[in-house]
């Protein structure tokens, strides 16, 4: 090997205790080779007979052919688990871009331990920290430090927003912006300086040069795509199955740009028809977006999960109240049930006290639970439930939400769990209420779906999966368990129940459906609970599931609650 690298190897964890002699005797064994973009180094099942340590680039972790568990940056080590137990690849390890490595052999590795025993120290730190995580399940796929931003075409205003972005990621580190006019020609250690010298780099093509475009998808862990929202929906060669970039499988993001702060209805739906697979949108109409684009994309985001509970849900209103004054905002909503509607409100840009006047007309004033009829299916025919959201979110769809947005339905037809995030917003909002027996089911493409309470009644699993650094939770915690005082086993006559003689209380048929849709989710709510940074669990034992004429108590008991979570 050619070049020094033992300045690098001191500051790596694996090999950094050594000593000069013994780095010595490293450096004499190391093996330096670069590795195209895409290209796997190992792969699963494989014998495990060498270790990598990444000199510059990235690689990717994979748990089967696209799900990535782990990224490894540049000064990070892989393959120390399989050199030291002796066990075969546990996953298969590709270059997310052009990379170079050193690569110690499981001879050279048992000689360097032969003749100096505490150089088994580092790797068998690391190789310990990495089972341990796997065994726990919770391996980080780390956070992208490189991002090619490639437009649809010229007439994109990319420079613009490249510039705009890397001011929104200082917060989080320096930024770096590299576009052709500095990066043509440069050969991969000019741009592993550059790497190393800022916590994120922006490649950024603004002429449509074909080499340069190639040159910044080998160099990205992710893929930022901005168009004009309002232009003809077309794709982009290098996203499509056959194109060499779409082996590494890197994090895309759709950036559609509006003139406007509010997106145009429909263009997240005919831009996101052009691909295939995994795909993030983000709208962007002003500087706020950008901001949480940055949020996003550098692993910084910051989610919000509003749980079900009927009208005690309201109790959200006032927690978004608090969150509001303490300038608090969020770039991801997700929620269960009432939770995902007043959640629907916050994606949409509402403020707070549009969603208070909106949601007070729609479940106060409107009783969406008034159209009684006969029970075949269920106690309301469910037809004034759906007339309440659409009247109260028209024709937006879940892609035109100003923010990411999903619901939670429980699926009868085999899916289970399902966390909605496309299609008609009223239409899921109406799956992710319909109480069993209460509202009926939403029957679509051959599928039946109910309250998404049944299965997972605070989302905040959901979130986390999404990459959020940040959960904050509200969740509706109410004692909701029903008592009686009666000793039956059969429902006395008609006459007797409506005389109530003798003060026996018995659970009404409303409250016990209500009460079985919410049961199945509780244990596992408790572990949701833990998942969030910022949980807040209003007092509402004094309002019923359905008291929606105590809504301003709720609303009062969640701004409480709130104002006291944050002071502490």
């Amino acid at each position: 090997m050619t070049a020094d690298f033992t300045e690098w190897l001191r500051q790596s964890d694996v090999f950094g205790h050594l000593e000069p002699d013994a780095l010595a005797a490293l450096h004499a064994q190391l093996v330096w080779f670069s590795l195209p973009g895409g290209r796997p180094l190992f792969k699963r099942g494989e014998p495990g007979n060498a270790m990598y340590l990444l000199v510059s680039g990235a690689l990717g972790t994979f748990d089967g052919p696209t799900e990535l568990t782990r990224l490894v940056s540049a000064g990070e080590s892989v393959g120390e688990v399989g050199l030291i137990s002796g066990e075969v690849r546990q996953g298969t390890v590709r270059a997310l871009r052009d990379s170079e490595l050193l690569r110690l052999d499981r001879a050279a590795f048992e000689q360097l331990v032969s003749d100096f025993p505490h150089a088994m120290l580092g790797a068998a730190r690391v190789a310990i920290a990495r089972l341990q995580q796997r065994l726990r399940g919770d391996e980080d796929p780390g956070a992208p430090r490189t991002f090619a931003m490639l437009p649809v075409d010229p007439g994109v205003p990319a420079r613009t927003l490249a510039m705009q972005l890397a001011m929104a990621l200082e917060p989080y580190g320096s930024c770096l912006v590299i576009d052709g006019e500095h990066g043509t020609g440069k050969g991969s250690d000019w741009f592993a300086e550059r790497e190393a010298q800022a916590q994120f780099v922006i490649y950024l093509d603004t002429q449509g040069d074909r080499l340069w475009r190639q040159r910044c998808l080998r160099q990205a862990d992710v893929l930022l795509l901005p168009a004009l929202a309002a232009q003809t929906a077309r794709p982009w060669p290098e996203v499509t199955p056959l194109h060499p970039s779409h082996a590494g499988h890197r994090p895309r993001h759709l950036i559609l740009l509006h003139p406007g702060r509010q997106p145009s209805l429909g263009s997240a739906h005919r831009w996101r028809a052009q691909f295939s697979g995994e795909l993030q949108h983000h709208h962007v109409g002003h500087q706020a977006d950008i901001e949480r684009l940055a949020r996003r994309v550098s692993g910084n985001g910051r989610g919000l999960v509003l749980a079900g509970g009927g009208a005690r849900g309201l109790a959200h209103l006032g927690a978004l109240k608090a969150f509001a004054e303490a300038g608090m905002s969020f770039d991801a909503v997700g929620g269960t049930s009432i939770g995902a509607i007043i959640g629907a409100g916050v994606a949409a840009g509402w403020d707070v006290d549009t969603m208070t006047e909106t949601f007070r007309r729609a479940f106060v004033e409107g009783r969406p639970l008034s159209d009684w009829t006969l029970p075949l299916v269920a106690l309301t025919r469910g037809r004034r439930a759906a007339l309440t959201l659409r009247q109260a979110f028209g024709a937006l769809d879940i892609e035109d939400l100003n923010l990411p947005f999903f619901c939670i339905t429980t699926c009868l037809s085999g899916d289970g769990m399902v966390a909605q995030r496309h299609g008609p917003l009223w239409l899921w909002l109406r799956a992710s209420s319909a109480i069993p027996g209460v509202l009926p089911p939403v029957l679509h493409h051959g599928r039946v779906y109910i309250d998404g309470a049944l299965m997972d009644n605070l989302p905040t699993d959901v979130m986390a999966a999404d990459g959020m650094a940040h959960v904050t939770a509200v969740d509706i915690r109410a004692e909701i368990s029903l008592l009686t005082n009666a000793e039956e086993y059969a429902t006395p006559p008609w006459w007797r129940l409506l005389s109530r003689r003798g003060g026996i209380q018995r659970p009404g048929l409303v409250s016990t459906l209500v009460r079985a849709a919410m049961v199945n989710s509780e244990e596992s709510s408790e572990r949701r609970r833990e998942r969030a940074d910022l949980l807040v669990t209003p007092p509402l034992e004094h309002i019923g599931m359905l008291d929606w004429k105590d809504w301003q108590r709720a609303v009062e008991a969640g701004y409480e609650a709130t104002v006291k979570q944050l002071e502490r």
